[in-house]
Parts: C-alpha cells; sequence; structure tokens
C-alpha cells in the first residue's frame, strides 16, 4: 500500500484547548487555522468541541470521565509544521486520538509520521484525496468525509445534466487537488465531456492572469477551480472575471465557504458547487450551536468534525478504554448497524447504550456509514450561485 514520504519537521503554532485536567481524556483537534482554508477551521473546530462537551457535560464517557480538546495547527499546506504539530499532541499534551487533519496532504503526512509510529487513531472530517484510501494505516485511519473518488464523478454528473460539455481544468498544486482533477477528468470523459485543458496552480500568488491566459486559450463552457477558498482560488476566479475568459465556475468543496459569497457575490451567479452533505441526516443543530458561538458556521464540516469526534468517544465507551489499540477496532462498530440510531445531541444516549453492552448505528449529522477502510460512504450537496448566496438545490 502507498507510503507517504517523511515529512521534515517544523515549527507550528497550536491553540490550546480547555484548562489542564490530570483527570480528562485530551483529545487532539489538529486544522488549518492559518492557510488557505482558515476561514473554515473555526467552526470545523467548534464541531468538534461541541461533541466533546456533550460528552462531558452528561458525565457517561466510562464513569464520568470527562474530555479536553487541544488544539493544533496543520496549517493545511506544510507536512513539516503538520508532523510537528501532531507530535506535540501525542507527546506533549498526551492525546488519546486526533480529529484532523483537514487538508489531505498534511493528513497523510500525520498519519504516516505520526499516528503509524504511536499508534494514535485519527478520523479527518475533511481530507478527501483518493490516495489516502491506499495509504498504510494499521486500521487507525477514518474519514467522515467521502473521497475525491466519489467527488469527481458528481461533479461530472452534475455538468453533463445541465448540458456543460466542455470545461477548462485548474488545480492547487497539491494531493487534494491533482487527486480531484484526476478523478473528475476521468468521470467527465466517461460521461462524455471534454476537458479542454488541465493547468496546476500555486497558492499565494498576486496575480494569475498567466494562468487564466493558458486556460481561457484552450476554452470551455466553465472553468473548474479546484482550489481554497483562501488562497489561489479566488485569484484565478477574479483573474478570469476581469479579462472575460470564463464567467461559469464550478467550484468543488475547498471553494465552498463565505469568504466566497463576500469575495463575489452575484459576480459569479450561476456557478456550480458541491460539497459533502445529506438529506439523511439533520446538522442543523449543530451548526446553530456552533454559530451561537459567534463563529461563522455556514462553510462545510461542521458536521462532519462533530462526528468524526463522536465517533472516537463512542468508540472508547464500546471498548470500555480511552487507549486507541483497544478503541480503533470499533469506531466502525458504532459508526454502522446494527443498532439503535443516534442523531445529533444524542451522544448520552448512545454512550447509555453501549454502557449496557448493546449496539448504537451512529446516524449523527451526515448520516455517518463507513465502508471499506475506514471510508465514509456520503453523500454531496449540489450547490448553485443564487443572489449571490451559496444556495443547496439537491442532494445527491
Amino acid at each position: 500500500m502507498k507510503k507517504f514520504l517523511m515529512a521534515s519537521a517544523a515549527t507550528a503554532l497550536m491553540a490550546g484547548g480547555a484548562m489542564a485536567d490530570d483527570h480528562a481524556v485530551k483529545l487532539g483537534i489538529i486544522l488549518g487555522f492559518t492557510g488557505p482554508i482558515e476561514s473554515l477551521t473555526p467552526a470545523m473546530a467548534g464541531g468538534a468541541e461541541l461533541a466533546m462537551s456533550e460528552v462531558s457535560e452528561s458525565g457517561k464517557l466510562l464513569g464520568g470521565k470527562t474530555v479536553m480538546p487541544v488544539r493544533a495547527d496543520s496549517t493545511c499546506i506544510d507536512s513539516g509544521a503538520a508532523t510537528a504539530a501532531a507530535e506535540r499532541l501525542v507527546t506533549s499534551d498526551g492525546v488519546k486520538g486526533i480529529m484532523g487533519a483537514d487538508c489531505s496532504g498534511v493528513t497523510g503526512a500525520v498519519l504516516s509520521n505520526v499516528a503509524l509510529a504511536n499508534g494514535i487513531v485519527m478520523i479527518s472530517p475533511s481530507a478527501t484525496s483518493p490516495a489516502l484510501s491506499a495509504a498504510e494505516d494499521n486500521g487507525l485511519f477514518f474519514r467522515t468525509a467521502p473521497s475525491d473518488a466519489r467527488q469527481g464523478q458528481v461533479l461530472a454528473d452534475v455538468l453533463m445534466e445541465k448540458g456543460i460539455s466542455e470545461v477548462a481544468v485548474t488545480y492547487t498544486n497539491n494531493d487534494y487537488g491533482k487527486g480531484l482533477a484526476d478523478s473528475f477528468a476521468a468521470a467527465y470523459a466517461a460521461a462524455g465531456g471534454t476537458v479542454t485543458t488541465t493547468t496546476a496552480h500555486e497558492d499565494g500568488k498576486a496575480d494569475y492572469s498567466a494562468e487564466v491566459g493558458a486556460l481561457a486559450s484552450a476554452g470551455g463552457d466553465a472553468l473548474v477551480v479546484a482550489g481554497y477558498v483562501d488562497q489561489g482560488g479566488p485569484g484565478v476566479i477574479r483573474a478570469a472575471l476581469d479579462t472575460g475568459a470564463f464567467d461559469t465556475f464550478v467550484l468543488p468543496d475547498g471553494m465552498i465557504g463565505p469568504n466566497l459569497e463576500t469575495t463575489f457575490g452575484d459576480e459569479i451567479e450561476g456557478s456550480i458547487g458541491t460539497a459533502p452533505g445529506s438529506d439523511a441526516a439533520d446538522a442543523s443543530m449543530v451548526v446553530e450551536k456552533v454559530a451561537a458561538t459567534g463563529v461563522d458556521a455556514s462553510g462545510p464540516y461542521v458536521g462532519e468534525s462533530y462526528d468524526a469526534a463522536a465517533l472516537i468517544m463512542l468508540a472508547m465507551q464500546a471498548a470500555g478504554s480511552v487507549e486507541p489499540g483497544d478503541y480503533k477496532s470499533k469506531v466502525e462498530m458504532v459508526a454502522n448497524a446494527p443498532g439503535e440510531k443516534i442523531y445529533p445531541g444524542e451522544l448520552a444516549k448512545g454512550l447509555e447504550i453501549l454502557a449496557a453492552g448493546g449496539d448504537i448505528d451512529y446516524v449523527g449529522a451526515t448520516a455517518v456509514e463507513l465502508i471499506g477502510p475506514g471510508e465514509a460512504a456520503g453523500g454531496y450537496r449540489e450547490i448553485e450561485v443564487q443572489g449571490g448566496k451559496l444556495e443547496t438545490v439537491k442532494y445527491r
């Protein structure tokens, strides 16, 4: 199976969780609090911390244990910094599991360099690269968002149904962008669509006119931007709008977030997007409670983060232990049937059933269903920009 290259250690910013409590179970939250999706991660962390608070307040985890979150910064893009931050979570903070990481490249680095070496369970709410499906993980890695192998197919289906049969593609030059671009291109070609050109872009540039010029010369009915909402993606869109190269954009999950609305509004009216989501579950309670803390929770992966943290704690209860080697085999058991269905806000109920020796089927905020080696089955929201707002128009 594919192994990720060893990432060099580097200094990383870490945000602390609650006040120290030697009797609490510590869980790490490693997300890109700085970097190309920094506008999304506060709400994602809030979702995970909501689940932890719910369990702590219930007093039902393993005879009354509380849970203390410890934050660390993955940066989303710097594998060395993410590895150093994760190592600190394990060796200094003593976490018993990790909710994260977020972006695919840093998630692979943390898995191969920290989780495997230390036997730590990690559940990512948003790392979607298909390459992670083949990563060596010793049963320690799970994700609550589906692989981009699925998202590429969904994007292709949406475009063909809308009669968009020719597109140009640009992707952020990393594991996430390349994996998604390849998945989409294969599915789109199989459906009869034509990719006129595919071009990588680097994040953090001030000017993307050269990249857009090359994309425009190849043509297409729309431009697929597989990038990040707080980095290169908006720069590409702005250059395309300013030059008149494209006026319709196709926006996968990394581009979906409130900053997209703020930056462009109805300038990208009619553009199309996708983000994980299901009409078989209701994440509204999670979103509302996180938003009540003053965080903008309108972006993706808030429910997936709540679910990732919840699965760790429920698996601990099922195993009767906080040790990852004991509870890693219980994650899939608590996530899937058979058992009583458990929804957001019902973690105490799930803990009670497990303590009594019963079975649960954790539905959570995102209709969790684990398939294969820790993979999420997952559905997607089809999104359109309507009146300058990101509106969900269909579930797939």
